[in-house]
This record gives C-alpha cells, structure tokens and sequence, in this order.
C-alpha cells in the first residue's frame, strides 16, 4: 500500500430538511451571500424557497446568478465572479448538481482573484484564497460536494478540464435525498453512472489496498442493488437516499487511498464527448468505460475479470464489460454516442479523435495513443 494523507474537511449533513440549518452556519461566514444555480429546476423541487428562507431568516442578504449550465462552461463563471466581485460578497452559496458546485468553486477562486476562472483550470496561475463555499446538492451524481475538485469547459478552445486545490473544498454540504425525488429518470440513471465510473477509476489506479477495493465494491453494490430499484420507484425517498449517500462516498477521497492514483482516462474520453456534442456528463460514462475495457480487455484482463467476480458474480473479463453493459442499459443510460440523437459515422470518429488529441485524452496509470483513440472512437460511436 501507497503512503498517503488522508483529509477532507467539509462538514456534511445529511437528511431530511437538514437545509433549514443553512442559516445557521451562514454567519459564520460573512453578511452577503452570492447565489448561484441553473435553470429552474431548484424552484421546482423546494431547495430554493428553503434556501431563501433560511439565510433570509439569518439576516443574510442574497445576489443570485441563475443559468449554470448541466455543462458547465467558463464564461458562466467569470461572469458571476465579476458580478460577486462586484457586489461584495463574502460567501457563495451553491445550489444544485455538481455542474453548478463545480462552477461555484472555480467562483470561490475567481472573485478574489480577479482574472478568468480559466487560468486556474490550465495551470496558468495558482489560487492564493477563496471564499467560502455552502453547498445544496439536489442531484446525485459528482461527488463534487466533498471533495476539492471541479471541472469546467471552454467551448472556444473545445477543452474541457478537471482541476482541484484544497481551496475548493466546500465549508458545508447540505444532502437532502427530498430534492433528488423530482430529478427526471435519464439524469437520474446518469447520476448512478456517474458514481459507478468515479469508483471504477479507483478500481483501475495503480497499487494495492486491499480495504481501498473493499470500499469500491461496496459502493458498486450498493448502486447496482439500489440504483434499478430506483428507476422503478423513483419517487422512494429511502431509495434516494441510499444513492445519494453512495455518490458522495464514491468521490471524497475513499476510493484512491493507499494507491498512487485513480486512472481517469475515462472521465477525460467522456469530457471530449461534451465538449463536441453537449452531451449530459454521466451518459458519456455509459459510453466510454464499457468501450475503455474492451481496449484494456487483454492489457489487464485479471483486474477486469476480479471487478466482474466481485459486484455481478460473473467469469472472465468479457462477461464482466457485459454485465457493466446490461447494467447501464437497463438504468436507461446510452451505450453508443448515437443513442443519444448525436454523432454518427465516419466524419463524428475524426472528430472525436481530434478533439481527445486536442484534450491529450488518458489515465494517470492506463495510457491511451492515437491508434487507441481510433478504438475508442470506433466502438463508441
């Protein structure tokens, strides 16, 4: 086993109503609040009306910036940085799935530092502070509550980046399984694919920690057990909960300790997908692992057939990417790129390829060049 530190600081609540406490650990923070969140769905689902509520009721004056997009693109956030900025606000608030707590973290960065969000992403500059970040989760998917990474895209340069600073970690997470309840079923089963890929990323890392692969099985069962039963009885509050809870252990740190690293080759070949097509970021997971195994089939076919044994019971690494596919088919998440309404035919597999050349596509321990890029491209589509 690696040696490693282990630290998350963010305090997590969990449960019902737990977001009427809001405005109590608000003035911790400062008296202004910056609002952010995207295109009406937290209105819909009552984090909004409890989120005003409650830091209106702790005396807490509110700026709203709306329309975050499912992928979120730089431009939303040096706009609501510049409007934080300009406002003076002490603290951001986020409300919604991880696009839109993403995006907030790169605004934490970005208002006190006054030039684009972007620089963080490429590596131009490095933070040197942050404002404190309050986040309402209201779909299940990232993980982005607990842990200090955040992704973003810049549709001019056709990239799309993740990046991650012990700033960005959120102060307090609120996780109310009550406000998943209205997410419609296809971001639902893209939420579930989201969870099993940030665990199958630890499972393909490099090193050995035998308690690390228990935890990422564990999680993996949960979400294959609970996540159909979910699609079925989507308004199940205890079945929202259960995954809820899987997503933000899947991605808080849990899954790589005592390895070197998770691999995330996958998340980089789904990123190029969204930069190309928009597509909702857990679909492009549906799509690329089931293709990424197939390519590392006869590359790693123990680790493929051992993750096969221990979540479906099956036997040999084809069975394994089988039961993976059945498992996203029947959540209802899209196994090719034209089950989606988009990319088809040869000229789509060049510019996949182009653009995975142009976002140097490929994991911290698995590898990928451009005649694998051409495998990909070809299995996906």
């Amino acid at each position: 086993m690696e040696k490693f530190i282990l630290y998350n600081p963010v305090k997590l609540h969990f449960g019902k109503g737990v977001t009427q406490k809001l405005g109590k650990y608000a003035p911790d923070y400062g008296k202004k609040a910056l609002l952010i969140y995207g295109k009406g769905s937290v209105k819909k689902n009552g984090s909004y009306d409890q989120v005003i509520r409650s830091l209106s009721e702790a005396g807490i004056e509110i700026v709203e910036y709306a329309g975050i997009k499912p992928n979120p693109v730089v431009e939303d956030a040096d706009r609501a940085a510049d409007l934080g900025r300009s406002e003076g606000v002490d603290m951001i608030v986020a409300v919604g799935g991880g696009s839109v707590i993403d995006s907030a973290k790169y605004i934490s960065l970005g208002i006190p530092a006054g030039h684009s969000c972007w620089d963080f992403a490429t590596g131009k500059r490095k933070p040197a502070a942050s404002l404190p970040l309050l986040g309402v989760l209201t779909i299940a998917a990232t993980g982005s509550e607990m842990n200090m990474f955040g992704v973003i895209q810049s549709d001019k340069e056709k990239r799309k980046i993740g990046y991650g600073h012990p700033l960005m970690f959120p102060k307090h997470s609120f996780l109310d399984p009550s406000f998943t309840i209205s997410v419609p079923a296809d971001h639902t089963a893209y939420g579930i694919v989201d969870l099993v890929a940030h665990s199958l990323e630890g499972w393909f890392g490099d090193g050995e920690a035998s308690l690390t692969d228990r935890f990422i099985v564990s999680i993996l069962k949960e979400a294959v057990e609970y996540g159909p039963a979910l699609i079925r009885k989507p308004a199940d509050y205890r079945l929202r909960a259960k995954i809820m809870f899987a997503a933000t252990m899947a991605l808080n740190g849990l899954t790589s300790t005592g390895k070197k690293s998770g691999d995330w080759g996958v998340h980089a070949i789904g990123h190029c997908m969204s930069v190309l097509w928009d597509i909702p970021h857990g679909a492009t997971l549906s799509i690329a692992f089931p293709a990424w195994m197939k390519l590392q089939k006869e590359r790693i076919p123990e680790r493929i057939d051992r993750l096969g044994r221990e979540v479906f019971g099956t036997s040999g690494p084809g069975k394994a990417i089988e039961a993976f596919e059945n498992f996203f088919s029947f959540l209802g998440s899209p196994l090719k790129i034209s089950e989606t309404g988009k990319g088809s035919g040869n000229t789509s597999q060049k510019e996949l390829v182009e653009v995975m050349k142009i976002n140097k596509a490929g994991g911290y321990v698995h590898e990928l060049n451009e005649e694998d890029y051409s495998f990909l491209a070809k299995e996906m589509i």
